[in-house]
């Protein structure tokens, strides 16, 4: 199995960026998908994730609330996240990462089964 992420960089503050995971080695559609993310000196937190059963199954942070959208291609095994407005506080090592694991289980890191290498995102103020 392999995730990988891509689509990270630096952007201003107010900016946006979208990343995306690509996966492989796996049932793609039978996997929920999340997005963590992990600031220097900070504990992995969970920013997102999108339930095998579709785009209408979703969970935000309420930190990126109304500001990041999350979704998924099972044709094309890719999940995204669309952030928009960012500001420097959303710098950090963006990581997707594939569960089978229930609802309720999906809000911590030690329900996702494997994990993409991750891509930096900094935003500038």
């Amino acid at each position: 199995v392999q995730l990988q992420a891509f689509g990270g960089g630096l952007v201003q503050a107010g900016g946006s960026l979208r990343l995306s995971c690509a996966a492989s080695g796996l049932t793609f559609s039978n996997y929920n998908m999340g997005w963590f993310r992990q600031a220097p000196g900070k504990e992995r937190e969970l920013v997102s994730f999108i339930r095998w059963t579709g785009n209408g199954n979703v969970y935000y942070a309420d930190s990126v609330k109304g500001r990041f959208t999350i979704s998924r291609d099972n044709a094309e095994k890719k999940v995204y996240l669309q952030m928009n407005t960012l500001k420097p506080e959303d710098t950090a090592v963006y990581l997707c990462a594939a569960s089978r694991a229930v609802y309720s289980a999906l809000f911590t890191a030690t329900a996702y089964n494997y994990w993409g290498q991750g891509t930096l995102v900094t935003v500038s103020s």
